[in-house]
């Protein structure tokens, strides 16, 4: 009958690592004007340095301004306004962010839905100012351009990215363009919801269902969801993943772990 793909976005598809990082720094730099105006060139590079490392937390793009926000006040005591902040190393931001990030929310009077508008906001001027330089701090992991171009199973993006962004990026940078009623992007639920919403569609029965994910946190939601049990699960080892997660995924049954290589050639 053919194959149904629904892939995330962000370290599956596409490293936009880069990009997230230097637009939180550009968002925290309006959020908290008073904090940044003194940090220096060297300071900025180091926090844009650890984001990389501290990626595999994110879960929704507006988290990687309270990260930068949470780096500076780990580098510059002096500024510090968290009681989470001191003596916090890297690792333990990786081990324990889901009890962190509600302290920090609360202690900086933060709001989820500010936050996200801030963000967005951010990239929307860069991309309106300099589409250039917003597009190429993103990058297609090796191969996956191709992939989809020439993709003989039916592909949804599945993230929690807002879509226009996933939209522009497939089109400018992979030259790929899926439309828009299969990219499945911030506010459209939870992505256990949208895999329930995809396998009910009735030109879906009879497809075989992939989802191809890089948080393992996601995937064991999924598990939960015993609606979903047709659903083969596939953990992305190229993305924004630690290889403790990794280890723990070879040990779950369901789980696939899974090669960019063996990933395109799926994919065609």
């Amino acid at each position: 009958m053919g194959d149904l793909y629904a892939l995330d976005f962000d370290g599956v598809l596409c490293d936009s690592c880069g990009e997230s990082s230097l637009s939180a720094v550009k968002a925290a730099k309006v959020r908290w004007p008073g904090l940044f105006d003194g940090v220096d060139s060297i300071t900025e590079d180091w926090i844009v340095d650890q984001m990389h490392i501290v990626r595999p937390v994110v879960e929704t793009g507006y988290e990687n301004v309270l990260l930068v926000r949470l780096l500076l006040e780990m580098r510059m005591p002096s500024i510090q306004k968290s009681s989470v902040a001191e003596g916090l190393t890297v690792a333990g931001i990786l081990e324990n962010w889901s009890k962190i990030k509600p302290v920090i929310m609360e202690e900086w009077s933060e709001n989820r839905d500010a936050l996200i508008g801030l963000f967005g906001k951010v990239r929307d001027e860069w991309m309106d100012k300099d589409l250039t330089t917003w597009i190429g701090a993103n990058r297609f992991y090796p191969g996956v351009p191709d992939a989809l171009k020439f993709a003989s199973s039916r592909i949804y993006i599945v993230t929690t990215k807002q879509g226009r962004f996933a939209d522009a990026l497939l089109k400018e940078l992979a030259g790929v363009t899926i439309p828009p009623e299969r990219i499945y992007g911030l506010g459209t639920g939870p992505k256990v919801e949208v895999l329930k919403q995809l396998q009910k569609k009735p030109e879906h029965q009879g497809l075989t269902l992939h989802f191809v994910e890089d948080r393992l946190a996601t995937l064991k939601n999924v598990i939960k969801e015993p609606e979903l049990d047709g659903w083969n699960l596939y953990l992305g080892d190229w993305g924004y993943n630690t290889r403790k997660e990794r280890e723990e995924a070879a040990t779950i049954p369901r789980i696939h772990l899974l090669q960019l290589s063996d990933f395109s050639r799926k994919l065609k």
